[in-house]
């Protein structure tokens, strides 16, 4: 049992800054317009009709400046999720699927919601469309489920709630308290879109032998289905020998 991944790479430490420097400079422009953030945060709006397609980069570097916390939990995860897929894959090859994440989660921020216009369920001057997106959990995300997938079996203890998980459960179990603790500013899209581009990336990759596709997952329900259906045949036969026990039971003499 330890806490934190052990040393640091040069390169999770190269993330920490450049995320710390961008914050920095954040809460010095907040003053002056938060020139900063708004320049670089993430809207359907401004990357599909504004042209600004710097923005699914740039978000992934910026953090709330009125929540010190929301920069410290991503980087926090950063580097305990972080630091040994760098140290079992190398700068270079984490590096590039971070990037991929966060990127490929901010495309999804940018795109997903004008499939609600084209559907008609929402107006084409929606102020949803320019809602602002940033901070690194697309990527981060993107990290953990790397993680999951390449040591499922080890045991994380959470802080908050403060119990023992499975890795390859903490995804599930994080999407499960995000859905379920009510209305909040989190973006829903940039986390799901972390987890499923990094999921596509591993599978095509093909590096990642515990990133499951989707024959694996069907094999594995029809798995699970044979073994409800064994389980139910055998607990049909268990009743139907209780009952013949009771019948037999029933038949033989009373002696008083």
């Amino acid at each position: 049992m330890g806490f934190g991944p052990g040393g640091t790479p040069q390169i999770i430490k190269n993330l920490l800054i450049a995320n710390g420097v961008v914050y920095i400079l954040q809460l010095a422009t907040a003053n002056s317009g938060d020139f900063i953030t708004n320049l670089g945060t993430v809207s359907p709006g401004q990357v599909w009709l504004g042209f600004e397609f710097w923005r699914p980069l740039t978000y992934m570097w910026l953090h709330s400046p009125h929540s010190v916390f929301h920069i410290l939990f991503n980087m926090f995860a950063l580097w305990m999720f972080g630091t040994p897929l760098v140290m079992l894959w190398g700068e270079k090859r984490f590096l590039r699927y971070y990037l991929v994440c966060g990127v490929g989660a901010g495309v999804l921020i940018a795109t997903l919601p004008w499939l609600a216009v084209l559907s008609g369920f929402m107006g084409a001057n929606s102020p949803g469309l320019y809602f602002h997106t940033l901070g690194a959990s697309g990527a981060v995300m993107g990290v953990m489920v790397a993680y999951a997938f390449t040591w499922p079996d080890r045991t994380i203890m959470l802080i908050f709630p403060p119990m023992p998980v499975k890795a390859i459960w903490l995804i599930p179990l994080i999407l499960f308290m995000e859905f379920t603790s009510g209305p909040s500013n989190v973006s829903h899209v940039g986390h799901i879109g972390g987890i499923l581009v990094g999921w596509y990336y591993l599978v095509h990759e093909g590096r990642t032998p515990g990133a499951p596709t989707f024959e694996t997952l069907k094999l594995r329900w029809r798995r699970y289905r044979m073994r409800q259906q064994i389980r139910s045949m055998h607990e049909e036969d268990r009743r139907e020998r209780q009952q013949q026990w009771r019948d037999d039971d029933d038949d033989r003499p009373r002696y008083h």
